[in-house]
């Protein structure tokens, strides 16, 4: 079985294919590598000035490394192996010590996996290490959670959409064929049998640019009346 491709070596092969600085680079594309990228690891760093990411058609599994790609406005990862959105937001974090066998170890965590933590017993090192492994998994995307306009993550196995929420400029969420069964529309729930008022209408009420929703044309009576002049 052919080795997968590191972050680093799709790097590599794009610098050489375009000419460009990956550090420098405004927007990097490293969809569909062959052999396929199987992990976003550390080198993804690199690219500090980048404001659009492609990672589409490939073998990824967890979102990671994102914590210095501070101008990230579009994230692609569309067509991968990608289970959940963890790791989004950090609302705050905890660092500890802990002493396993002889390995002395500085952990941190959020809030949430602080109070599971307490009932959780990590009884080897090789527990304690995969819990920190996946205590990290949920603070990678904290730079991006602030800067973030689009995230198209459609073909994936995504089964909650926890994690979205936090985003504060996010436009464009694109994540369709994924495993989401509870899409969580309270305003649909509300008035799916309202005859006078359709769930459209009223969220057209709070969002009043949106001219779109559903595939139905969303139209406002200050339309009508400019279409009658």
């Amino acid at each position: 079985m052919a080795k997968a491709t590191t972050i680093k070596e799709a790097l590599a092969k794009w610098e050489e294919k375009t000419g460009q600085k990956a550090s420098e680079a405004k927007e990097v594309k490293l969809y569909g590598q062959i052999p396929p990228v199987e992990r976003m690891d550390e080198s993804l760093s690199m690219l500090v000035n980048c404001e659009k990411l492609s990672l589409s058609t490939n073998c990824i599994e967890r979102i990671a490394n994102l914590n210095s790609l501070k101008n990230l406005r579009i994230l692609s990862l569309g067509r991968n192996n990608i289970k959940n959105l963890n790791g989004l937001k950090v609302l705050g974090l905890w660092f500890f010590t802990t002493n396993i066998g002889n390995h002395v170890n500085t952990w941190f965590m959020s809030d949430a996996f602080y109070r599971m933590s307490l009932f959780k017993a990590v009884p080897t090192f090789r527990d304690a290490i995969s819990l920190k492994r996946e205590m990290y998994s949920q603070c990678v995307m904290e730079a991006v959670a602030d800067t973030l306009e689009e995230l198209w993550i459609s073909y994936n196995f995504i089964e909650k959409l926890r994690g979205i929420r936090v985003m504060k400029k996010l436009k464009v969420l694109y994540m369709s064929n994924n495993l989401v069964k509870d899409w969580g529309n309270p305003l649909q729930e509300k008035y799916a049998s309202d005859q006078k008022n359709s769930w459209i209408e009223e969220a057209s009420k709070r969002v009043p640019k949106l001219k779109k929703l559903d595939g139905i044309l969303v139209i406002k009576q200050e339309d009508e009346e400019e279409g009658g002049n």
